[in-house]
């Protein structure tokens, strides 16, 4: 079992671990709107401007792996039903460019101003890390959890952490933070041409 964050905390990520499993995981309340929810959770590269060196460093669902081949997306789960990890991203920190200095982990949810939905409706999220023992190892050993616990109401992305560069180690910040405008807002924030 890996340690427990809270909302703003930042630990640093073992200096060993060299591929790691990024689960993210939700349920959501009862809704009566007659769409299931799609969630997507994405990756920014970013570099030290805190924008995407290109448009390529933006994995999500219809960009499952970045350029270089650190950072890729294991498919989009249209409906989050099940137990477990909802959408997976791993990051082979071997591979990720010198000038990349951070990697935004996010969560949207598609279409839903259409939907009419929000994060207000959606429980239980979380991110977890988790170290690989290889490329094909898709459970790992779990080495931190950071649960959303905060409410959100009308929001339609959260920048869910940011691992990031510290010298030469990495570390995980648990952010949290919600925004309205979904992927659109974020892509735009983060400096993808949308």
């Amino acid at each position: 079992m890996g340690v427990n964050l809270s909302k703003g905390q930042r630990v640093s990520l073992d200096k060993n671990m060299t591929m790691a499993l990024v689960g993210l995981g939700w349920d959501t309340n009862k809704y009566d709107g007659g769409y299931d929810f799609d969630l997507d959770a994405s990756a920014f590269m970013l570099g030290a401007n805190g924008k995407v060196r290109k448009d390529e460093d933006f994995i999500f669902y219809g960009n499952l792996k970045s350029s270089d081949g650190s950072v890729r997306h294991t498919g989009d789960n249209l409906t989050g039903a099940g137990d477990g990890d909802d959408e997976v991203l791993i990051i082979d920190f071997t591979k990720v460019p010198a000038d990349v200095q951070k990697i935004a982990i996010t969560v949207t949810i598609y279409d839903a101003p259409v939907r009419g939905q929000n994060f207000g409706q959606v429980s239980n999220a979380y991110v977890r890390v988790a170290r690989m023992a290889n490329e094909n190892d898709m459970s790992g050993t779990e080495v931190l959890k950071f649960d959303l616990a905060e409410e959100f109401s009308v929001e339609t992305a959260l920048v869910v952490c940011e691992i990031y560069r510290y010298g030469n180690d990495w570390k995980f910040n648990a952010v949290g933070a919600g925004y309205q405008g979904g992927l659109e807002a974020l892509c735009r924030s983060f400096g993808v041409n949308v």
